[in-house]
C-alpha cells in the first residue's frame, strides 16, 4: 500500500497483484455505503394505529387461546415457552441428506451476483429490472425429524420447514408430541438454494406466485424423504402443513395457496406479503402484496388455516423500491383484515418488543402456534 507522505492517508490500495487508486475504490463503495445510510432502523409501530385491524391485549407474558381465531396483541415481554426452551431431542431423530442443482428439473439453479441488487423500472416502481442473475449451482440440505412415536410402515402427516435446518421446530414437536399434544408427524426441514430477494434461487423458490415450490417439494423432495428416513407420508391435505420465516412465511401460504390440495395449514413469521417476485409476473404483479390486495379478498374461500406473526419492529422499505408495498406490518395487518373479512380460520399475532422473525418470540409462541394450526386433526390409525 502506497501513503502520502505528509498525512498518512493511503493514496493507493493493492488487491492481489493489482494496485487500485483509493478514489477508484471509494466510487465503488459509495453507492453501498449510501444505501446502507439510507435503511434506517424500522420505526416502533403501535397496533392500536388508525388502519390496523382490532385486536386485543394480552397480559404481558401470557399467549393467545390455542382455539381461538382472530387478532392479538402480546409482549414486550418473549420468555420462552418450555417446550422450547432446550434442543436436545430425547423423543426423536433426525436424518440429513444432500440434494445438488444438477438433480432438479423445477429448480436447476440461478444466482445474483455478488454487491448487486436492481433497479426500479422508471415506468413502474413496482417493478425491479434485475441484470445480473443468471445460471448457478447449488446444493442444500434436507433435514428430517422423525418422532419416536413414529410407527414404522405408519403413513404420518408431516410439516414442510424453509431455511432449514429449523432446530426450534424439532424441539417444539419432540416435546408436544411425547406430550400427546400433536401427532406423531415428520417434520421436514428443506434448506434454501441461496441468495435473497429478486434475481436469487431463494427468491425464485419463495417468492414465486405459483405452484412451482409445492411441485418442487411434491415431486422431487418428498421422494427422498421417504427413501431417506424410511417413513411414509400422508397424502391428505389435512395432514400436512407449511411453515417459514420471512419470505419462507409467504412460501408456506403460497404453497397452500395454489396448491390446496396438497396443503391446508400454515404458519408464518413475519411472512413477506409484500411485492418481491421475480420475474416479474403480469398475472400477479404486485408479487405476495396480491395475496390481501387481490387474491383473498376476489377468490372463493379456500380450505386452509393459517397461524401468523408480525413484530412491531418488523422490516420496513428494506430495498431501493419505493412503491408503497415494502412494509411487512402494513401487508401482515392487511392479511388480517382480508383473512377475517372473508371467514378464515386465522390467528394473527403482533408482537410488541419484537423484530422480523424475531427468535425470542419464535421460542415463546412456537408450541401455542403449532396446536392452533393442528386443530381438528384426527391421525389414522397405525397399521397392526
Amino acid at each position: 500500500m502506497e501513503r502520502s507522505h505528509q498525512s498518512g492517508v493511503p493514496r493507493q490500495i493493492r488487491i492481489g497483484s493489482t494496485v487500485v487508486p483509493v478514489t477508484v475504490v471509494l466510487l465503488i463503495l459509495l453507492p453501498f455505503a449510501l444505501a446502507q445510510q439510507n435503511r434506517p432502523a424500522p420505526p416502533v409501530r403501535d397496533p392500536h394505529s388508525a388502519g390496523y385491524v382490532a385486536a386485543k391485549d394480552l397480559p404481558d407474558g401470557t399467549l393467545p387461546p390455542a382455539d381461538a381465531d382472530g387478532n392479538f396483541i402480546l409482549g414486550p415481554t418473549h420468555t420462552p415457552a418450555p417446550e422450547s426452551a432446550d434442543s436436545t431431542l430425547p423423543n426423536g431423530t433426525v436424518i440429513e441428506f444432500t440434494m445438488l442443482s444438477s438433480d432438479s428439473r423445477i429448480f436447476p439453479g440461478i444466482g445474483r451476483d455478488a454487491n448487486t441488487f436492481g433497479t426500479p423500472d422508471p415506468k413502474d416502481p413496482a417493478k425491479l429490472i434485475v441484470t445480473t442473475s443468471r445460471a448457478a449451482p447449488y446444493t442444500r440440505k434436507v433435514t428430517v425429524y422423525v418422532p419416536k412415536r413414529y410407527a414404522a410402515g405408519s403413513v404420518a402427516p408431516f410439516m414442510v420447514g424453509a431455511d432449514g435446518p429449523d432446530r426450534l421446530l424439532f424441539t417444539a414437536l419432540d416435546r408436544m408430541i411425547a406430550q400427546g399434544r400433536l401427532p406423531a408427524m415428520i417434520a421436514i426441514s428443506i434448506g434454501n438454494g441461496g441468495g435473497d430477494a429478486q434475481g436469487s434461487e431463494r427468491g425464485l423458490e419463495y417468492d414465486t406466485m405459483s405452484g412451482a415450490y409445492a411441485e418442487f417439494v411434491e415431486t422431487e423432495v418428498l421422494p427422498r424423504v421417504e427413501a431417506e428416513a424410511h417413513v411414509k407420508l400422508t397424502r391428505d391435505p389435512e395432514g400436512r402443513a407449511t411453515t417459514g420465516g420471512s419470505s419462507g412465511g409467504s412460501c408456506a401460504l403460497i404453497m397452500a395457496w395454489y396448491h390446496p390440495e396438497l396443503y391446508r395449514r400454515v404458519l408464518a413469521y413475519s411472512g413477506t406479503f409484500v411485492n418481491q417476485q421475480w420475474p416479474h409476473d403480469p398475472r400477479t404483479p404486485h408479487g405476495a402484496w396480491e395475496f390481501h390486495e387481490h387474491l383473498i379478498p376476489e377468490t372463493p374461500v379456500k380450505p386452509i388455516r393459517i397461524w401468523m406473526e408480525v413484530g412491531d419492529r418488523d422490516f420496513l422499505n428494506p430495498n431501493v423500491m419505493r412503491d408503497n408495498m415494502h412494509d411487512w406490518v402494513v401487508a401482515n395487518e392487511n392479511m388480517a383484515r382480508v383473512l377475517a373479512t372473508r371467514g378464515y380460520h386465522y390467528q394473527f399475532v403482533f408482537a410488541r418488543n419484537a423484530g422480523h422473525v424475531d427468535h425470542a418470540v419464535r421460542q415463546q409462541t412456537l408450541p401455542e402456534a403449532l396446536e392452533y394450526v393442528w386443530q381438528g386433526y384426527k391421525s389414522p390409525a397405525a397399521p397392526k
